[in-house]
């Protein structure tokens, strides 16, 4: 949370773009931006929070220091009210499951023919240059932000499980009947889905792995 309230972490100078370029995909997760935003502040902590190192790794020191204070503001909230803390460690789907649950609205599926398709409306959408998943394809992502430049660009985007959000959203998603579906979609093993945004009978599709 801290990490996304902070805004161009990295940083790609004109006649250092590709240095730039190949620090940052040290830090790249193939789960997605929050990740690799969550490994940046990590790697910085155990760094001792050194400036010469986000230097060295083209990396925004006010953005990190910035990230920094607003998780001690978060910290400090939850032991006012005495609210427990618990890290997910290095188990990540739990942090991608924390993620779909709050953003859940925010669902995307690859389109076949190009980008993503987001799930509530049919819009489309593709993953910003600047993500971690671009180019990578991956079928299911949830993004934080929505811009508009030359396309309607998502980004800090994060790889989901599509069977995750019958049980984290059971009033947006739902599975179907699998007697119910057609026999070229029994055989893709897909499930239709409807959006409570629409009627029952607009369907939206759930890739079972």
């Amino acid at each position: 949370v801290a990490m996304l309230s902070v805004q161009n972490v990295f940083y790609r100078p004109r006649d250092k773009q590709a240095v730039a370029d190949q620090k940052k995909s040290k830090f790249n997760s193939p789960e997605g931006d929050h990740v690799t935003l969550l490994e940046v502040y990590k790697a910085w902590s155990r760094n001792r929070f050194s400036a010469p190192w986000c230097y060295e790794n083209f990396i925004q020191v006010r953005s990190l220091r910035k990230a920094q204070d607003v998780r001690k503001q978060l910290i400090g909230i939850m032991d006012r009210y005495r609210l427990e803390i618990n890290s997910c460690g290095q188990d990540y789907n739990r942090l991608r499951q924390a993620i779909a649950a709050g953003y859940f609205n925010n669902l995307c599926r690859r389109d076949p023919n190009e980008g993503y398709r987001v799930m509530r409306d049919l819009q489309q959408v593709y993953i910003h240059p600047s993500s971690a998943l671009y180019q990578k394809n991956p079928e299911w992502v949830i993004y934080y932000e929505l811009v508009m430049t030359t396309r309607e660009y998502i980004r800090e985007v994060c790889t989901v499980e599509p069977e995750w959000m019958p049980k984290i959203a059971p009033n947006m998603f739902k599975q179907a009947d699998s007697r119910g579906i057609s026999r070229m979609k029994a055989n893709e093993k897909i499930e239709p889905l409807y959006s409570k945004y629409h009627d029952r009978d607009a369907l939206r599709t759930l890739a079972r792995r």
